[in-house]
């Protein structure tokens, strides 16, 4: 699996196929394209843990980008945060909802020959960047690996409750935007995604 930083750029697909702007939309255009800059790499993370494959994940985050420079480019900067997550968690549902229409077509299709060199890993699973050799580096990314697992095993609402908050730091009113549901369904799904990972990482974390 590429590592992330050997990846195009998400919003420099937006910036190279929009129009040359001019003056005060020039500083609205600089400062969407910092935003953008400064939450791809979490926004990528995010996605990633979501969909466990790293094309899927950055076809996600372009789109969610391209979404919010064509439509919301003139909200004020203050809305882009949970306006952009929004956009990127229906896009993991859209992702999500054609895999479960894929599989319950390609269940009536013949399987494939089992593969004879018995190559059963798939390597969209990794999700951690590739270990590094100084030993401390490579117990953190064995935590956060299994962060992430753990991750991945709670209910969509939870997770993206969870990382919002964390990875993301935006207050319950902010990821309530972001999620399209009320300040009390944030607290709740929060504190049951906290529970659970408490549970499984009491012992990493």
């Amino acid at each position: 699996m590429p590592a992330f930083d050997t990846l195009p750029h998400a919003w420099m697909v937006w910036e190279d196929s929009a129009p040359e702007p001019k003056g005060a939309v020039l500083d609205q255009t600089r400062e969407l394209e910092k935003f953008l800059a400064e939450i791809e790499r979490r926004a990528f993370r995010m996605a990633q843990v979501a969909l466990r494959d790293p094309d899927d994940a950055l076809d996600a985050v372009q789109d969610a980008m391209l979404k919010l420079a064509r439509h919301y480019a003139q909200r004020p900067s203050a809305e882009w945060r949970p306006l952009f997550y929004r956009i990127l968690e229906n896009g993991i549902r859209d992702v999500q909802r054609r895999r479960t229409v894929r599989k319950r077509f390609m269940a009536w299709l013949p399987g494939p020959k089992e593969d004879p060199e018995g190559e059963a890993q798939d390597p969209l699973e990794r999700v951690a960047d590739a270990a590094p050799d100084v030993p401390d580096r490579l117990m953190q990314n064995q935590a956060l690996e299994r962060l992430e697992t753990c991750l991945r095993a709670l209910p969509a609402r939870q997770r993206e409750a969870f990382t919002l908050r964390n990875f993301e730091g935006m207050d319950v009113a902010e990821t309530a935007a972001a999620m399209g549901c009320s300040e009390g369904s944030v607290k709740t799904h929060y504190s049951r995604a906290v529970h659970a990972l408490r549970e499984q990482l009491g012992d990493v974390w």
